[in-house]
Order: C-alpha cells, then structure tokens, then sequence
C-alpha cells in the first residue's frame, strides 16, 4: 500500500505565520500515489453515491477522478461570482477567517445521495457549508472525504451524524 502520507509537502507559515499548509501537489503528481488516493475512495464509495461534489478547487481534481470511478457526475461547490446560473450561497468560518461558497440550484437533484470531496478537513467550516448548500438542493449527504485531516482543529464535531473519512491524519500540528 502507498504511504500518501509521504507525498504531502509541508509548507510553514502559509497562508500567514503559524500556519502549516499541507500541499498536494507532490500527490497529484505521483501517479501511482494519485491513483492509489483515487481508488480508495471509489472502493469506499462505489455503488452508494449518485453524485460527487467537489469543492474548489482541489475537491474538483479529486472530485471529478472518483466520479469517473464511481460512475457518476460531478457537481461542483464555487467561490462568490464564480457560477453564472442562479445559485445558494452559504457563508462559513475557516481556521484563518471566513468564506462564502455558492452551488447551482439545478447542480443536484432532489433525492440524490452526494457524496462531498476535497483535499482538507480543518475546522470544518467548508464542508459544513458544502452540507447545508446539499441539501437547500434537495440532496442526501452520503458522507464527507478528505485526502487530509486536521484532526487536532476538531471538525469532525461540525459534520456530526454524517459519516465523516480521511484518508491522512495529522493528530498535532
């Protein structure tokens, strides 16, 4: 089994001071890493998600690979101004300030079970937003994954009764 792990690149002080930023980029270059983090989520996955919801911008790298593995489509979540069809918006905290993400109306239909992926679970602010954009669409959450876990900032707490998976975990800073 491929160590993902050893494929993440720390970063200090990025975004600003005190601030380890967990980059994969070295990742998504190395193919055998990048299709061994493909196909454990669709593993995980298969057969249970009708659509896959990546979140900008690395969740639609990762996104749009497991939806070609799972069979499915893939739905994306957008910065402010970014979509140009009519769209929920949904304003969220992050470990260094706060954001706003905006889905489509149409991007998920009602009833579709959705699985949301991105590369990092932090506070769990995004992917709390990503939740409630889901379902002002009508969508069932399926469950969370990440390729990274913060596990120490804890937002795991604010994705609470969904199944919450990672596939790296970083337990300190």
């Amino acid at each position: 089994m491929i160590d993902l792990r050893r494929r993440i690149r720390d970063i200090p002080d990025f975004p600003k001071p005190g601030i380890i930023f967990r980059d994969i980029t070295p990742l998504l270059a190395d193919r055998e890493a990048f299709h061994a983090m493909v196909d454990r989520f669709v593993e995980r996955y298969r057969g249970r998600a009708d659509v896959v919801l990546g979140i900008e911008s690395r969740g639609f790298l990762i996104g749009a690979a497991v939806a070609y593995g799972l069979g499915t489509g893939i739905a994306l979540v957008r910065k402010p101004g970014k979509l140009p069809a009519q769209t929920y918006v949904a304003r969220y905290e992050l470990e260094y300030g706060s954001d706003t993400l905006e889905i489509h109306h149409d991007a998920i239909g009602a009833g579709h079970h959705v699985l949301i992926i991105d590369d990092l679970l932090a506070t769990g602010g995004t992917a709390s937003a990503a939740v409630e954009l889901v379902r002002r669409c009508g969508g069932e959450v399926l469950a969370c994954a990440f390729v990274i876990e913060l596990g120490f900032l804890g937002g795991r707490r604010r994705l609470e009764g969904i199944e919450t998976f990672s596939l790296v975990d970083y337990e300190r800073p």
